[in-house]
């Protein structure tokens, strides 16, 4: 789960982690109001939606020359930028062509800035740890940064055991050219960092840029952060955080009914219980020269409405024009899925080829099911039979 900037930082102030001052608006009349309370002579003015590159971003048929963050140097200035950030789309790199429309806006204190760093926290797969990602290279796109000038980032694992301690933010610090009060501002910023990240069951928590002002202190100067989904029933406060405009709608309606559904680019709707079988089911229509359109994983103890509302999501993509269920039924049993892909599929209108392969529990049952359900539905004896089929299919009708 993703949350907005000023959100981050919220959570990261109550751990002591330094963040400018500033508030959310909704409206250019609120805007003004979080201006003059913070008081001047500058405010910083940015959008608010789940992604980077705000700064260098454009609204659709906007003034070229202004993107998602902004400055104000007068309350009229604040207003002015609220008014031309709300209900517009914001086109990033990490938006792709469509946007996203700004429904809130972050009115933030001016910052002195000296310098400009980069510092994130990530779970790094490769050694199970917590690792800590820093570079001199502040308000770039860190990719840029690593294909570039790959020796300018510092990649340090945290020993669980040990959690961070003062040698390491000391020496991430020594890293990034810090010296004197400056040193031990990063400490004391790092093991906070650190301290939210672990105590919130974060996955990533990106500071970019980490800004040393003209006086020596250290200050997140913007703030994202994703969370462990599976963690975060031990987070009611943070859960609340989560803004639904902002995601997928097919991925949030997945979602309500506990269904790992991830949308892709592809032509063929892909239904399948398991993780691993999910991905293999994905690699091997990709092997026979198909696509997949979405890694849907409708889990082992799925109901027959569970399996219903699956189906009609991988449907609700336009994208989609094909279909292959690929069940192996152990907990999950294959007659529960052939009553849910009937029952979805007599309710959708069923308009594209529906490849199905039952294996397991009940299969027989499962068959019976789909072979009596008058619709046209191609059976398949195993998963390469399954996606020759499919992959075939879709091309003849297209």
């Amino acid at each position: 789960m993703n949350i907005h900037e000023y959100q981050a930082k919220a959570l990261l102030a109550k751990f002591g982690v330094k963040v400018p001052q500033g508030d959310v608006a909704y409206t250019a009349d609120e805007a003004r109001q979080v201006a003059e309370k913070l008081g001047g002579p500058i405010w910083v003015v940015k959008s608010q939606i789940h992604a980077g590159g705000r700064g260098a971003g454009r609204f659709k048929g906007g003034d070229p020359d202004s993107g998602g963050v902004r400055l104000a140097k007068s309350l009229e200035q604040v207003a002015d930028a609220a008014t031309a950030m709300l209900g517009q789309t914001l086109v990033t790199k990490q938006t792709g062509p469509d946007g996203k429309e700004v429904g809130r806006i972050y009115v933030e204190e001016g910052c002195d800035i000296a310098r400009e760093l980069y510092l994130s926290l990530l779970i790094d797969r490769a050694t199970s740890r917590v690792t800590v990602m820093a570079s001199t290279e502040g308000g770039m796109d860190i990719e840029d940064v690593a294909e570039a000038t790959p020796e300018k980032i510092l990649s340090l694992a945290i020993d669980p055991a040990t959690g961070m301690q003062g040698h390491h933010a000391r020496r991430i610090a020594f890293s990034l050219g810090l010296e004197g009060k400056q040193v031990s501002a990063a400490v004391k910023f790092l093991l906070a960092m650190y301290e939210a990240f672990i105590q919130l069951d974060s996955s990533m928590l990106e500071v970019n840029p980490l800004v040393v002002t003209g006086d020596g202190d250290v200050i997140a100067l913007d703030a994202k952060m994703d969370f462990d989904d599976n963690a975060l029933y031990r987070h009611p406060d943070i859960e609340a955080l989560r803004d639904e405009t902002e995601e997928d709608p097919a991925e949030l309606e997945a979602s309500k009914y506990e269904l790992n559904y991830v949308k892709l680019d592809g032509a063929i709707g892909c239904m399948v219980n398991g993780a691993g079988l999910a991905m293999a089911t994905m690699d091997i229509i990709k092997l026979h020269g198909g696509s997949p359109a979405n890694f849907l994983d409708v889990g082992g103890g799925a109901t027959k409405e569970r399996v219903t509302a699956a189906f009609k999501i991988i449907l609700s993509d336009p994208n989609v024009e094909g279909i292959l269920v690929n069940i192996f039924g152990g907990i999950m049993r294959c007659d529960i899925i052939a009553e849910g892909v009937v029952e979805a599929a007599k309710e959708v209108s069923l308009h594209v080829p529906l490849v199905v392969r039952l294996e397991g529990t009940n299969v027989e049952l499962g068959k019976t099911i789909l072979a009596e359900s008058g619709l046209p539905i191609t059976s398949a004896d195993n998963l390469r039979d399954a996606a020759e089929k499919i992959v075939t299919a879709v091309k003849e009708a297209a």
